[in-house]
C-alpha cells in the first residue's frame, strides 16, 4: 500500500473519493446537503474525526490484538465523534441544532472504519494523518458541490446561515445569486439529493474516461508513413 503523500492526496480527493467511487456515507451525504452550510459544517466534522481517528488507530495498532481490533476501532471512533459532538455544542450550537442526530452518526460511517482497518492499522503514524486528511477533503468535497448545487438550484442563495459556522459577525452574509428565485422543491427534497450525487458520479467517470482516452492517445506510436517508391 502506497505512503506517498501525492498518491494518498489523489486517492482521497479524487481515485478513490468516498462519496464518489466507494459510496461510502451515503446517509449524512444525502440528508445535510440542502445547504452548502450544513455541508461544509459536517464535512469538516468528518474530516476532523477522520484526522484522529487514524492518529489513534495508527499509534495504538501494535497494542492491539487482531481478535479485538475492529471493537478497539469502534470504541476509538465513538470516542473522538463524542469529544467533536461535544466541541460542536460549546461553540457551534445553532449548527448542531440544524445537524442533529447526524453528528453522533458519524460513529456508524462506513468511512472512518474503513479507513482505519485498511491504512491506519497497518502504516505509521505521518501517512495515516495524511490519509484521513485527504479522505476526510475529499468526502468534505463532495458534500459542499451537493449542498451548494442543491442550495443554488432550491433557493438561489449560496452559504445561507454561514454565521451558524464562522459566527455572529457573519450574520447576513449568505450570497444571494438569484434575486426574486421562487424555488425549486425536488432540489433539496430527498430526490433531489440522489439525483444530484448522480450527476456528479456520471461527471466525474466521464472525466475520467476523457484522461484515460488522452492517456491512451499519447501513448499510442504513430504509425510511419511508407516511403514512395
Amino acid at each position: 500500500m502506497s505512503t506517498d503523500t501525492a498518491q494518498i492526496f489523489r486517492d482521497g480527493l479524487w481515485n478513490n473519493n468516498a462519496g464518489l467511487v466507494q459510496l461510502l456515507g451515503l446517509c449524512p451525504l444525502l440528508a445535510v446537503s440542502n445547504t452548502a452550510t450544513n455541508a461544509l459544517g459536517l464535512g469538516l466534522a468528518t474530516m476532523m474525526v477522520l484526522v484522529l481517528t487514524n492518529l489513534c488507530v495508527s499509534v495504538s495498532r501494535g497494542a492491539l490484538r487482531p481478535e479485538i481490533r475492529i471493537p478497539a476501532y469502534v470504541l476509538i471512533i465513538a470516542s473522538v465523534v463524542t469529544v467533536t459532538e461535544l466541541a460542536m455544542q460549546a461553540w457551534f450550537y445553532d449548527l448542531y441544532k440544524v445537524l442533529g442526530i447526524f453528528i453522533p452518526l458519524i460513529v456508524t460511517n462506513c468511512v472512518i472504519i474503513g479507513r482505519a482497518e485498511a491504512f491506519a492499522s497497518r502504516n505509521p503514524v505521518m501517512p495515516s494523518v495524511i490519509d484521513g486528511l485527504a479522505t476526510g477533503m475529499g468526502f468534505g468535497a463532495v458534500l459542499l458541490a451537493l449542498g451548494a448545487t442543491r442550495e443554488i438550484l432550491g433557493r438561489g442563495s449560496l452559504f445561507s446561515r454561514i454565521d451558524m459556522l464562522l459566527g455572529p459577525s457573519f450574520e447576513g452574509f449568505d450570497l444571494q445569486l438569484i434575486p426574486g428565485h421562487p424555488g425549486f422543491l425536488l432540489a433539496i427534497l430527498p430526490p433531489g439529493a440522489f439525483i444530484a450525487l448522480g450527476m456528479l458520479v456520471a461527471l466525474k467517470n466521464y472525466l475520467d474516461e476523457r484522461r484515460s482516452a488522452k492517456v491512451v492517445a499519447t501513448a499510442s506510436p504513430v504509425p510511419e508513413v511508407a516511403e514512395s517508391a
